[in-house]
């Protein structure tokens, strides 16, 4: 599979398949970043003869890149990689396949007027049909019980593939992780380990994670493995070291593949249910991550955010060129952003004053009567 949304839409030639795909794109794209790769189609040239490229590659270039202020394309001898596809396409929300019938690629089929494809669907020569698409109406002992629809209604056959990705995003649980592996240099002690709503930070954090997700990790270095086990929560000890919380999700990320990650440091005792309760509503599965930016900060917070599991691989590129960042990489890719007031739910304690701050803070609410209610807000944990 070249991306984790993608469908094909497979025939014999002159069925229609490109007329079907580009109205699906163009009613797609309102909303979406849609990608299309066309396979099994004749010999092409971009770059024309006589052309400086096409010169170029003549004398002998085995890759040529060509670019305007508006383009760009890729001209490279042999054939394309699964891994360079995959690279390409994960930008994208998700993917359209013309062609490849032969590949275990999820699909809809498209029935010529004879029924001739109808005898490979019988014989399963053709793997993945999830639909025919045809132009007259078919017998239902044609049908193998696949759903048919008409080339012509666009509507049904878009809400047919919406429903299949949703379908695999919620076959896909979300999990949370504790970010619990930095050394609190700054604070002198543990800053997961301090108390503000009467346990401490990483007990309390990973309990309001445990609302919204399927299960909960501690993400730790390997000797700390001990004081963190006591908390009664599964630990991801870190795989990738040294280069910050980047190595706790790339860690969460190798241990269980395939998993969409909801991360949260372990340093932000204002963060409340109501706040991540509102990322997990408004989460956007097609996109790198779904992230909130704060009206007053300008940036995204790395550190309170839902990573896909389709992330993974720009995050490895990312850390084998050397950059380590979240932050970087939330600024850099198609994140879905969430805007929010309350900035000080996101805040970090970092230091021994910043903890006297947050604990007079605390205790002015209580004294007050202000107490955050939404901390006992009724969420059910997921099935």
């Amino acid at each position: 599979m070249f991306h984790p949304f993608e469908i094909a839409v497979s025939g014999y030639s002159n069925t229609g398949k490109t007329t079907l795909v580009s109205r699906l794109v163009s009613r797609f794209s309102i909303h979406y970043h849609v990608g299309y790769y066309k396979h099994g189609c004749h010999r092409f040239d971009i770059d024309r003869q006589g052309k400086d490229s096409s010169v170029v590659r003549a004398a002998g270039a085995q890759q040529v890149v060509l670019s305007d202020p508006e383009h760009h394309a890729c001209i490279k001898n042999g054939t394309p990689s699964p891994l360079a596809l995959q690279h390409w396409a994960s930008s994208l929300d998700f993917l359209i396949v013309e062609g490849l019938k032969e590949l275990p690629l999820p699909k809809l089929l498209m029935v010529d007027p004879e029924g001739r494809i109808l005898e490979e669907v019988g014989s399963h020569a053709i793997p993945g049909v999830l639909a025919l698409i045809v132009t007259k109406p078919l017998d239902a002992g044609k049908t193998f019980g696949l759903p048919v629809f008409h080339r012509d209604d666009i509507e049904m056959i878009s809400r047919f593939i919406m429903d299949y990705f949703l379908r695999s995003v919620s076959a896909t649980p979300l999990f949370g992780l504790v970010l619990a592996g930095g050394k609190s240099t700054r604070m002198g002690k543990d800053k997961a380990l301090l108390s503000y709503h009467q346990e401490t930070q990483i007990s309390h954090t990973s309990r309001m994670l445990l609302k919204q997700c399927r299960e909960v990790y501690i993400s730790c270095r390997e000797d700390q493995k001990e004081t963190y086990g006591r908390y009664g929560f599964p630990l991801i000890t870190d795989v990738y070291t040294g280069i910050g919380p980047l190595g706790g999700l790339l860690s969460a990320q190798r241990q269980l593949p395939g998993k969409s990650w909801l991360i949260t440091a372990c340093d932000m005792p204002f963060l409340n249910t109501a706040v991540i309760g509102k990322l997990c509503a408004e989460r956007k599965p097609f996109c790198f991550a779904t992230a909130i930016r704060a009206t007053d900060r300008g940036r995204p917070e790395p550190l309170c955010a839902i990573y896909e599991p389709k992330c993974r691989q720009p995050l490895m590129l990312r850390h084998a060129a050397g950059n380590n960042s979240l932050l970087s990489f939330l600024e850099d890719s198609r994140v879905h952003y969430l805007s929010l007031k309350d900035t000080n739910a996101l805040c970090s304690i970092n230091t021994q004053e910043d903890h006297q701050k947050a604990l007079e803070s605390f205790a002015a609410e209580k004294k007050s009567g202000n107490v955050d209610r939404k901390e006992n807000s009724r969420q059910r944990r997921p099935s």
